[in-house]
């Protein structure tokens, strides 16, 4: 269930019986030569809304701009600062808290977002705590990695092996590919499986990694594959948000 789509009618009795909220969260950056832009916060958006529709949970507006520094080499990425994403996290949680929300299941969809992400929760924690209202209802947050679900990891080793990579993954491309399959594209990439290694900024990361990939051979790809992907990542998300919200 959108949040956007609701009234505040809705929410307000939303909330009499649930205190939990999806939060989709992404990127927008590069993803090798046939990776969408928008590939990290697309496949974050619609698995949450897929699982929210799976539990009955309402789901917040997507975080479309993560943490990406390391990705602006490269035309048409764009990145918060850490501090930047880490006030945007804690000032939609706290927005949302005010009304009554007090679990927040953020559904992730870019590794570099992790960190950061994390970080947030905590100065969020820190914040509750050194209030001195005691009767404040305790606020409960968790990050999820959809692409490491139990589901989606056996499916990827299943189909791609140690071809899966870190970045520009077959997987994800997939999953785009399924959702938007007018998208749909294969190009020759040499070689044919990227190099893998660290990285550090966004020049050390496109002299490093200079189609954008690491580890990966998107075109293994398919629709085919993207719809099996996709429905074992929503159903992994919604079985762990139960789960997890009920605590």
């Amino acid at each position: 269930m959108q949040l956007q789509l609701k009234t505040w009618q809705f929410v307000e009795d939303y909330l009499k019986t649930k205190t939990g909220i999806i939060i989709p969260i992404g990127s927008t950056e590069q993803h090798g030569p046939t990776g969408l832009i928008g590939t990290d916060a697309l496949t974050s958006e619609m698995i949450a809304r897929g699982a929210g529709e799976k539990v009955g949970a309402l789901v917040a507006p997507t975080i479309a701009v993560g943490m990406a520094q390391h990705h602006l080499g490269f035309p048409g990425s764009m990145t918060l600062k850490p501090s930047t994403l880490i006030a945007v996290v804690r000032d939609m949680v706290l927005s949302l808290a005010r009304h009554g929300f007090t679990r927040f299941y953020f559904v992730n969809g870019h590794g570099g977002n992790i960190a950061t992400v994390t970080a947030a929760f905590s100065e969020i924690y820190a914040e509750r705590s050194m209030e001195k209202l005691s009767n404040q209802p305790s606020l409960k947050c968790a990050l999820r990695n959809w692409w490491e679900s139990a589901g989606v990891k056996g499916l990827s080793r299943e189909l791609y092996g140690s071809a899966e990579g870190s970045h520009a993954t077959p997987s994800e491309v997939a999953v785009t590919w399924h959702l938007y399959p007018e998208t749909v594209q294969q190009k020759p990439m040499e070689p044919r499986i990227a190099p893998t290694g660290s990285f550090a900024d966004a020049e050390d990361y496109r002299r490093n990694f200079p189609d954008g990939r690491i580890g990966s051979d998107p075109n293994l790809a398919t629709v085919e594959h993207g719809k099996r992907i996709y429905e074992a990542a929503v159903a992994d998300v919604a079985r762990d948000y139960e789960s997890w919200v009920a605590r």
